[in-house]
């Protein structure tokens, strides 16, 4: 299963990244726990500093943008090797 999370206070920006996730994890057919995290402590943890920002399985994929569809349906297909 894949452990995914949306970095971000709640922005519209971060709202749309975490849809995209959601609904590419669903169309791909996968397993996985989507987190969104909007304390700025664990976010700089992250050592991200500007959102919004996408992790799976721990590593940081994307931040300060929203990707494409594709980068996220890539991202998720090499996260699941």
């Amino acid at each position: 299963m894949l452990n995914i999370k949306v970095l971000g206070p709640g922005c519209a920006n971060c709202k749309r990244l975490e849809q995209m996730a959601r609904r590419e994890v669903e169309n791909l057919g996968l397993e996985a726990a989507i987190e969104k995290v909007t304390d700025y402590g664990q976010i700089m943890a992250y050592g991200v500093m500007s959102t919004p920002g996408l992790v799976i399985n721990e590593q940081v994929v994307a931040y300060g943008r929203i990707p494409s569809n594709q980068e996220v349906v890539d991202w998720l297909v090499a996260a699941q090797n």
